[in-house]
């Protein structure tokens, strides 16, 4: 049956189930080294006083491991329950199981946590998958929401420079499906729109992978 392009709600279920699939078949697929904007972010959030940490789309866990090792209280969140459980047991072997506390969570509804209960969150690519325009803009304002005053959201996201962005198939609203993974590419206007309320910090341009991914670090603070 082919693919309505314009349906998002069965994009985002077939991605939750590709996310599961890949987790399993492939434990540890990012590897236990922190990714570069997870090592930046924990800088930024020491710098700042921040005790803790709500990463959104963690995975299995390879910068919630790595924020904890930093002596961070972390709270992960996933859609993927395999990706989790892979997170608490290398917490577990790593011996830090007592900082990290997880929750299966789809970023649709609202974040699971109390308002202003958070130093910090960071989303590493969670923003820039199959979501609409306007369900990002209801997460920013969640994080918004969880986070104390003078808290700190650092995301990054791929971006229209992207040598993916039009290449696959396209699913509506800036998404476009390549290699099974549905991705939805930032311009700068939706980084600057998400940024209303906010102090916007920095807008930090990078590459990573072999492709290579052409991405944004966002780093913005509560007022």
């Amino acid at each position: 049956m082919p693919h309505d392009p314009g349906d998002l709600a069965a994009t985002q279920k077939e991605q939750r189930e590709q996310w599961q699939r890949t987790y399993a078949a492939h434990p540890g697929m990012y590897g236990e080294r922190p990714s570069a904007p997870a090592v930046h972010a924990a800088e930024v959030f020491h710098t700042r006083g921040a005790a803790d940490v709500l990463e959104l789309g963690a995975g299995h866990g390879r910068d919630a491991l790595y924020f904890a090792r930093e002596g961070f209280a972390v709270r992960a969140t996933d859609f993927s329950a395999t990706g989790l459980r892979q997170l608490r047991e290398a917490a577990r072997a790593q011996d830090i199981a007592a900082r990290v506390t997880t929750a299966v969570h789809d970023v649709r509804d609202p974040l699971p946590l109390p308002g202003a209960s958070v130093d910090a969150v960071f989303a590493h690519m969670l923003l820039c998958m199959a979501l609409s325009t306007g369900e990002i803009h209801a997460l920013v304002r969640e994080v918004r929401r969880v986070l104390r005053p003078g808290g700190t959201f650092v995301y990054t996201v791929r971006h229209t420079a992207d040598a993916h962005f039009r290449a696959g198939i396209p699913r509506g609203d800036g998404i476009f499906e390549h290699g099974g993974f549905a991705v939805h590419f930032f311009d700068r206007a939706l980084v600057e729109a998400l940024a209303e309320g906010w102090r916007l910090d920095e807008v930090h341009a990078f590459e990573e992978g072999e492709l290579p991914r052409r991405l944004w670090r966002v780093t913005q603070t509560r007022r």
